[in-house]
C-alpha cells in the first residue's frame, strides 16, 4: 500500500517525555513532506497549543493540517483557514458548568490564546496551560463570560475520580455530547459525534483520499477512534493497553523515535 497521509497525535506520540521532537523524527518528517506525503497533527490540544509544533515541522510550507480540540476543528496550515469547525451547543454550557461544580471538577474552555477557568485552578489546569503555552483567566461567572462559540470544555480531576465520573456524565449527556478521557486526569466534553476519526473523514474528503492511504499514530484513549479507523493504525509502545490491543502495528515508544520507525518501515521502505 502506498500511504499518502500521516496523522500523528502529539503528546506521548510525536514528542518524547521532554515534550520535544527528536532531530531524527523531524528530519524524516521533512523528507516525506518533500516527497509529497501530507502530514497532519491530531490532538486534544487547542489550536494555539499546536501552532509551535506545526511551525517546527513547517506544515505551512508543505501544506499540512492541524486537527485541534480532538478533531472539532481542522486548519489548513498553508492558508491558515478552517476547513471544518464544530462547536458545543451554547444552550448546554450552563448544564456542563453546573455538572463540574456539582462534582467538584475543574473546568476550562478556550479563548484566543488563553484558557478560561470557571471553577478554580487545579494542578491539571496548570498542566494544560503549561503544555499549550496558554494564560489562565479565572472568571467569576463562567456561563455569563463564555458568550462565544467554543469547540470543547475540559474537565479535570484525579484520574481515579474521573474514571468514576466519566460514565455518570455519559449517562446524562451521551445523547447530546461526546465525552471521553484523553488522559486519566482530562475529561473532554465535545460536540456530539466528534472524535479524531470523525474529523479525519472530513479531511480525507477534502484531500480526495481514502482511509487505506492513511497511517494514524497515537498513544491515548482519544487516539483509539482514529487508530481503529485508519488504513494502518499504529500504537506507540507506551500507549494505553486498549490502544495497543486495537492497533494494526505497535511501534517503538515516543522516547525511542517510534514515529521515525513507522516512517522508515511503512513509507520509505
Amino acid at each position: 500500500m502506498s500511504y499518502r497521509l500521516l496523522v500523528m497525535d502529539i503528546d506521548g506520540t510525536l514528542t518524547n517525555s521532554e515534550k520535544k521532537i527528536t532531530q531524527k523524527t523531524k528530519s524524516l518528517l521533512e523528507r516525506i513532506q518533500q516527497q509529497g506525503i501530507t502530514v497532519a497533527l491530531a490532538s486534544g490540544r487547542p489550536t494555539p497549543g499546536i501552532k509551535t509544533v506545526a511551525d517546527e515541522l513547517e506544515l505551512s510550507r508543505y501544506g499540512g493540517f492541524v486537527l485541534s480540540y480532538n478533531g472539532a476543528k481542522i486548519i489548513d496550515c498553508r492558508s491558515n483557514k478552517a476547513v471544518y469547525n464544530s462547536v458545543l451547543p451554547r444552550e448546554l454550557l450552563p448544564e456542563i458548568y453546573n455538572f463540574a461544580v456539582e462534582h467538584k471538577l475543574g473546568i476550562v474552555t478556550y479563548e484566543n490564546a488563553g484558557a478560561v477557568s470557571g471553577n478554580g485552578v487545579d494542578k491539571y489546569i496548570e498542566l494544560e496551560a503549561g503544555i499549550n503555552g496558554l494564560q489562565i483567566k479565572e472568571v467569576d461567572n463562567f456561563v455569563r463570560y463564555v458568550d462565544f462559540d467554543v469547540n470543547k470544555c475540559l474537565m479535570t480531576a484525579d484520574g481515579d475520580y474521573l474514571a468514576a465520573i466519566e460514565p455518570v456524565m455519559k449517562e446524562k449527556y451521551g445523547d447530546r455530547l461526546s465525552i471521553f478521557r484523553s488522559e486519566p486526569y482530562f475529561l473532554e466534553v465535545m460536540p456530539q459525534g466528534i472524535d479524531k476519526a470523525n474529523s479525519l473523514k472530513h479531511l480525507l474528503k477534502h484531500l480526495n483520499l481514502t482511509k487505506d492511504e492513511m497511517i494514524c499514530c497515537g498513544d491515548g484513549f482519544n487516539d483509539l477512534s482514529m487508530i481503529q479507523f485508519a488504513g494502518l493504525g499504529v500504537a506507540m509502545e507506551n500507549a494505553q493497553q486498549c490502544v495497543k490491543d486495537s492497533a494494526d502495528f505497535i511501534t517503538l515508544s515516543n522516547d525511542n523515535d517510534g514515529v521515525a520507525y513507522v516512517i522508515e518501515k511503512f513509507i520509505l521502505s
